[in-house]
């Protein structure tokens, strides 16, 4: 299974900053020393072209030279460096290269990403662009431009709900956010837009405050466990199931509704999250969906928590990666 990084490029962050940037090389460590089925590649940078898909060209060129308003850098929580902007541009080149892996052979990963809180014109909440919106928006752009110009689409493996929709169809994407909380950013983003769908369970009273509709939203209480979740989880899939037909699926696996999470407020097992992963990944096979994931967020008391519940998601993604390649 191809996984995509971006782990060397380190955002230097003030002492006590409470975003773990650590995490990430430790998970890359991890996936290394214990899945042998992984092959790790080094993103490139999402390109002005691609990020001006779905952000505004001022702020692409404020991200790139350091003149963005200081407002916004206070809302996305980082401080403005080269490093910060390079590192951004790659997190969203992971996203992009995941998801033309999961099409090519079903499941794909990003080490990173899930910035969900990403607008058009804006970051926030440790979000500069938004990665599962711009892998969206090209997979349509080099979905069309292939299903123009080849009656087979044979280097495209999208699910079934392309295909009935037929070559002139856009792709069209579901946006499963797991994260704890509410992909506000995303659902803006496509508010509107039938081609793509956004379908979010998050806290309902844990940030952002102000929540954006998007085409479906369930909120959950704090203390929620694990019996809740998934049936809320279970209905989700069942209304996405009865209102759309995705050819392609970008799950925001999120760790922090795990009951560790110091910014969570959901009481998750570690069995509920394996759970939680399995049913998404089985809803996707089920319907032979490509499925693309990046990892969004994670924030617990121990950032080796965090790390671990990383590890069991991409084994469940390891599992549902050899499924494919046995299909015909």
């Amino acid at each position: 299974m191809q996984v995509f990084y971006a782990t060397q490029f380190v955002l230097q962050l003030p002492p006590g900053h409470r975003f773990p940037m650590v995490k990430y090389a430790m998970l890359r460590e991890r996936l290394i020393a214990e899945l042998a089925d992984l092959v790790l590649c080094q993103a490139e940078p999402a390109s002005d072209g691609e990020l001006a898909l779905v952000h505004v060209p001022s702020y692409i060129r404020g991200i790139a030279d350091g003149s963005v308003d200081p407002r916004i850098l206070r809302e996305i929580g980082f401080p403005w460096s080269d490093a910060m902007a390079d590192r951004a541009r790659r997190s969203v080149g992971a996203t992009l290269a995941a998801c033309r892996a999961a099409i090519r052979e079903g499941v794909a990963a990003n080490i990173a990403g899930g910035t969900h809180h990403a607008y058009a014109e804006r970051g926030g909440g440790f979000c500069v662009f938004n990665d599962a919106a711009v892998a969206a928006r090209l997979m349509q752009v080099e979905w069309a431009r292939q299903a123009r110009g080849a009656v087979g689409r044979a280097g495209l493996r999208a699910g079934s709900g392309s295909r009935r929709n037929g070559p002139d169809a856009p792709l069209r994407v579901a946006v499963i956010d797991l994260d704890v909380h509410q992909g506000n950013g995303t659902a803006r983003i496509f508010q509107g837009d039938d081609s793509v769908f956004t379908l979010s369970l998050h806290g309902a009273k844990n940030f952002p405050f102000r929540k954006e509709a998007g085409d479906l939203d369930v909120s959950l209480p704090d203390g929620c466990g694990d019996a809740e979740y998934l049936e809320a989880l279970e209905g989700a899939l069942d209304e996405l199931d009865r209102r759309f037909s995705p050819g392609l699926v970008i799950y925001l696996a999120g760790a922090d509704p795990h009951e560790g999470d110091r910014l969570g407020r959901l009481k998750l097992t570690w069995d509920g999250l394996e759970a939680r992963d399995r049913r998404v990944f089985d809803w996707a096979w089920q319907r032979r969906v490509p499925l693309a994931m990046a990892m969004a967020g994670g924030y617990g008391h121990r950032v080796e928590d965090t790390v671990q519940a990383q590890v069991t998601t991409f084994q469940v993604a390891g599992q549902y990666w050899r499924r494919w390649q046995n299909v015909g």
